[in-house]
């Protein structure tokens, strides 16, 4: 079982990352959905959904939305949101998506970069091209390669409820390796998380060869222009050809 299959589905992970800000997350969602232009109805996958609360928001705005995650806990649990334009299915993003043909394909808060097999990256840029109507957008919210390596923080602490997680950082290679350790109810935990650094010049080949353009890069959640050196983020906008 990979390290992701394993530790997405524990309550723990979402525990760690519960103070996760919905209200920065609602208005990303509603700046990106503004600047696509696209009207209600437009079909969206939320791909690597989580709980669900992005697929929920942009249902609210209107849109059509399927929310596709690996985790069976996680689409368990998303289930009691769905109606007629709302729908939640286990997924491996790795594997062709079979649905309609999409307006946009949104992949958020770095939920891309798990797989150690380069094949398997392409794979998800394939999977998410076929996907798509022509001229339909592919968004890849990434981690900033260079704002990773210069700002890295080697150890926190961070407390949740009872639960103190440990938290080790290190780049291994082309990865950002986060140890995770803790104790409750008397047990020792040890999970960890492992993301490639994907340069952007990677990533843009990826994505040219499966067909997309790449029409733009924010640096941040309110859509500011991109800075190699101080963005925390890398926000591709791609197209279909």
């Amino acid at each position: 079982m990979e390290w992701f299959e394993s530790w997405f589905d524990t309550p723990y992970y979402h525990l760690l990352y519960s103070n996760r800000d919905y209200t920065e997350a609602e208005n990303f969602i509603t700046k990106l959905t503004t600047d696509l232009q696209l009207p209600p109805q437009s079909k969206i996958i939320d791909l690597a959904c989580g709980k669900g609360r992005h697929s929920v928001f942009l249902n609210k705005l209107g849109y059509d939305v399927l929310g596709l995650d690996l985790s069976r806990q996680s689409i368990e649990a998303d289930k009691q949101y769905e109606n007629q334009t709302l729908i939640f299915q286990v997924h491996d993003m790795r594997n062709p998506i079979d649905a309609d043909p999409m307006d946009a394909v949104f992949n958020l808060f770095t939920s891309f970069g798990y797989f150690d097999n380069e094949n398997d990256d392409k794979k998800v840029f394939q999977s998410v091209y076929n996907a798509l109507k022509p001229e339909g957008y592919f968004v890849l919210d990434y981690l900033n390669e260079e704002y990773v390596r210069n700002t890295m923080v080697p150890e926190t602490i961070i407390t949740r409820g009872d639960i103190d997680f440990k938290i080790l950082k290190n780049i291994e290679g082309r990865h950002i390796i986060k140890d995770i350790r803790f104790e409750t109810e008397g047990q020792s935990f040890h999970f960890f998380e492992k993301v490639k650094l994907h340069t952007l010049e990677a990533i843009h080949a990826y994505a040219s060869e499966c067909g997309f353009e790449r029409v733009k890069i924010w640096g941040d959640y309110q859509l500011n222009e991109f800075d190699k050196e101080n963005s925390p983020r890398c926000i591709n906008l791609f197209k279909k050809k």
